[in-house]
């Protein structure tokens, strides 16, 4: 069976993440103003929406972790793209909160899984080619953030919020059918042989790890409130399309990210991502005004996916066990806490927690530095597996 070409299986990644992302998790933000308005939502409520979404997705995380067979396989990358399009369609179906919290719930764990499959796959499948291609897949997030974005902005004068869930499952059913054939990450060959390389690498790991979480915490401050805390100091219009202007953004931004790898350390664009997206936070919160929260906007979008892309491929490059998996699980358990964190703050606006969610990520840049500490940039592994020549071969 012949190879695919690499930007076939960049094109089929990326409509994965699309799908099982920017539309099966954040399509959610630019409906909710709408189910408050038109469905009866109240603000607890949609804020119990979110976490359930926030917890199926760590749940779907820690199955990557304990059964690794299912990052492997392409009927689990199927199945969860066809359970998240029938979360999608079925959340107008209903008026009773306790279904839209489980369908929510349910759709994060098919979003986890989806991710974790496609993540795996670019790591493995790409490894040897250029990493601008695996930051173009990445960018597939972004892009399905401003296309179900734009959608939802289309039907807003039309149409309902059932409406715009029905719309978004159509957007993700033609995703996920563009992805289905994406080639998931081989099973290992034979066992791979003991080794010190995890007592070599688990101390980089961990500070990557620990930044990764910090980065959980603040970015799904700024995911969560961003838009609002634009519309409360900005004309509607702003506050309405900024989060179109976040997906747009994100579109090239791993691509340029893991160009950027190719001359200067992950440690270190890692640290300066992170410090430009806790700029892009605290602006809002610090400035009024459009032209404060465009740059928000663009400067969050433009470093929350490069963020992920860098910080997973170091995981890849440190050749941790399970190295997606356990950082995502990480970056779930950010997104829980997050809201948590803040949620005494939320009662004066949105500024308190906005500032927060900065320092949190200042936090996390903070631990990138540390990981640039004698990071081994040019760490070699010994396999003892079937050499490559002969896998291909078979």
């Amino acid at each position: 069976m012949s190879t695919p070409s690499p930007w076939t299986h960049v094109a089929q990644a990326a409509a994965a993440l699309a799908a099982g992302m920017g539309v099966g998790r954040f399509v959610y933000t630019p409906i909710l103003p709408l189910m408050h308005s038109q469905a009866g939502l109240s603000a607890g409520a949609g804020a119990n929406l979110a976490t359930a979404n926030y917890v199926g997705y760590l749940v779907g995380a820690l199955a990557g972790i304990l059964l690794p067979a299912l990052v492997r396989s392409r009927t689990v990358l199927r199945g969860s793209l066809l359970v998240l399009t029938a979360t999608l369609a079925w959340m107008p179906l209903t008026h009773s909160t306790a279904v839209w919290v489980a369908l929510r719930l349910l759709a994060g764990v098919a979003s986890a899984l989806v991710f974790v499959v496609a993540a795996g796959s670019l790591l493995h499948h790409l490894r040897e080619h250029p990493p601008h291609l695996s930051g173009w897949a990445f960018g597939g997030v972004g892009g399905g953030i401003a296309l179900s974005g734009l959608l939802v902005l289309a039907l807003r004068p039309v149409a309902d919020w059932r409406a715009a869930w029905w719309a978004a499952a159509a957007l993700a059913a033609v995703l996920g059918a563009a992805s289905w054939h994406l080639r998931p990450e081989d099973a290992p060959v034979a066992p791979a042989a003991k080794s010190d390389t995890r007592t070599r690498t688990h101390r980089w790991f961990g500070a990557l790890f620990v930044s990764y979480t910090l980065e959980g915490i603040g970015y799904i401050v700024a995911g969560t409130f961003l838009v609002a805390a634009i519309g409360q100091g900005s004309p509607g219009r702003v506050g309405s399309g900024a989060w179109v202007l976040v997906g747009l953004a994100a579109v090239p931004s791993s691509a340029l990210w893991a160009r950027l790898g190719r001359r200067w350390s992950r440690p270190g664009l890692l640290t300066t991502a992170l410090v430009i997206q806790a700029v892009g936070i605290a602006l809002p919160a610090l400035v009024s005004g459009t032209a404060a929260a465009l740059g928000s906007a663009v400067l969050f979008g433009a470093t929350f996916i490069g963020i992920s892309t860098l910080a997973l491929a170091a995981g890849a490059h440190l050749r941790f066990p399970r190295s997606v998996a356990l950082l995502t699980a990480g970056y779930s358990v950010g997104q829980i806490l997050g809201p948590l964190v803040v949620a005494p703050l939320l009662h004066h606006g949105y500024h308190q927690a906005l500032l927060l969610a900065a320092l949190m990520v200042l936090a996390a840049a903070a631990a990138a530095a540390v990981l640039r500490i004698g990071f081994p940039h040019h760490m070699v592994v010994v396999r003892h597996t079937v050499p490559e020549r002969q896998r291909e071969s078979t």
